[in-house]
């Protein structure tokens, strides 16, 4: 019997067809979603505020300084972006970049977990030291690793496909994140105290590693020539595209502004709440997931119909007010964690979809990585590192100087803080963004508020 056409296509078949892709490319774009699939589950065990990361410093003494700082740290090596953006341009060399390292990387994480193993515990903060030190170098390479893959991206597909294509892969990581999610936190809880950070870490340094291997399969694709500027060149360049300025300023203060919070959540409900790793994943990870599968969709054919500021605005506004679920927070309380979660990804997802959409809609193809860099290298400087010390040192001074104890603690102190500062971000710097379309709020939830009350 003969098969039915179309059958058997996959999500991105129709956008492969619409911009008229030959086959490298399209498995090019696949083994590209497999890695970001790869990392998303990375991303689940390594980093600076997993509840992986978190419950292992915390058996190692640390404090919220010390959180403070590895945050810091990591947004920090974003400085390494820009000389390595003019690498990129110079050699057109991502391939060999990505596969050593990005290995060297990700490949960290498993000296990570084994810190218990080998280095010993006298003196005491020699073995917190030496995970912030390795944290620390995955966080350099990470950065140089973003340098790559999102220009090669935009390299690989045309524009009028980019908003669509990344909303669907988000879709995608999404439910992956629900499966993996759920498993990480069930291993977190049933492994035994003195191995579980050992296979934990392995299993994500495993996963990063594959993650890179991906694009050794990739196609490497310039959309310009090797170019050979000076740094005073390009930065004039890029300080005198003012659109792109304007939105610069508008996602570093927007970062700076969230992340006074977003370091402290999961250390909040895991050491002060008393919530396990099965409840934060399930209440977190999960409960952002579904909420991104529900809405990333809507949010990627908002972009294209009504453009990245509408958008900005919509979800800004309505993300603006989640952190205050925390201020209803008590010890084993579960659902201001889901509500923040759940109802925050609705229109985080979108926040962010926009945000990358315009990275890319705002730079050249010739001086991309260039633009890029420039851009995380900003949001990451002062909307990270200066947030997450600002932040760090200001609980511990509250704690020292035993400042707002009780069921309004320094940390809820903190989140209506930031609250404030995020709704002033959007009332006066998100409008000054420039519109990639002539849509409109107005126009955006006309449409929207319909959409997303059907399936």
């Amino acid at each position: 019997m003969e098969k039915r056409k179309g059958r058997l296509r996959g999500p991105f078949t129709a956008l492969y067809e619409e911009a008229g892709l030959p086959r490298d490319v399209r498995r090019s774009l696949n083994f590209i979603l497999f890695g970001n699939l790869c990392g998303m589950m990375y991303s689940i065990i390594c980093g600076s505020g997993t509840t992986a990361t978190v419950g292992l410093m915390t058996t190692m003494g640390a404090n919220d300084l010390h959180f403070g700082i590895v945050s810091a740290i990591v947004q920090a090596a974003a400085l390494m972006q820009i000389p390595f953006s003019i690498l990129v341009n110079q050699t057109h060399k991502r391939k060999r970049y990505m596969l050593t390292i990005g290995l060297t990387a990700r490949a960290v994480w498993i000296l990570a977990g084994l810190i218990p193993v080998f280095v010993p515990m006298d003196p005491a903060f020699l073995q917190l030291w030496s995970l912030i030190f390795l944290i620390g170098v995955s966080s350099l390479g990470a950065a140089m690793i973003q340098v790559c893959w999102f220009p090669w991206f935009s390299d690989l597909a045309p524009l009028r496909i980019r908003g669509r294509w990344l909303s669907v892969k988000d879709m995608i990581s999404a439910a992956a994140h629900v499966v993996f999610g759920i498993i990480v936190a069930q291993l977190l809880d049933t492994l035994p105290p003195e191995s579980k950070y050992v296979v934990i870490f392995i299993i994500g340094g495993v996963i990063g590693v594959t993650d890179m291997l991906c694009f050794g399969f990739c196609k490497e694709v310039y959309a310009a020539p090797p170019k050979h500027p000076r740094i005073q060149e390009l930065a004039s360049e890029i300080f005198r595209n003012k659109p792109f300025v304007h939105f610069l300023v508008m996602w570093t203060l927007w970062t700076f502004t969230g992340n006074l919070a977003a370091v402290y959540f999961v250390p909040y409900t895991m050491n002060t709440m008393g919530l396990n790793a099965m409840q934060i994943m399930l209440f977190s990870s999960v409960a952002s997931a579904a909420g991104t599968i529900f809405a990333i969709q809507r949010w990627g054919k908002a972009l294209y119909r009504h453009g990245c500021r509408s958008v900005l605005f919509v979800a800004c506004s309505a993300s603006v007010v989640m952190p205050l679920f925390f201020l209803f927070q008590t010890p084993g309380r579960i659902w201001p964690l889901f509500l923040y979660n759940f109802i925050g990804s609705l229109f985080f997802c979108g926040a962010n979809l926009a945000a990358s959409s315009m990275q890319l809609s705002l730079s050249p193809d010739d001086t991309r990585p260039t633009y890029v860099a420039t851009f995380s290298c900003i949001t990451s400087l002062v909307g990270g590192t200066l947030s997450s010390l600002i932040s760090g040192v200001a609980l511990e001074f509250m704690d020292t100087h035993h400042l707002f104890e009780g069921f309004f603690d320094r940390y809820k102190v903190l989140f209506v803080v930031a609250v404030v500062l995020r709704l002033a971000v959007v009332i006066y710097f998100v409008p000054r963004v420039e519109n990639d379309n002539n849509g409109t709020v107005k126009g955006l939830l006309k449409s929207m508020i319909p959409r997303f009350l059907r399936r």
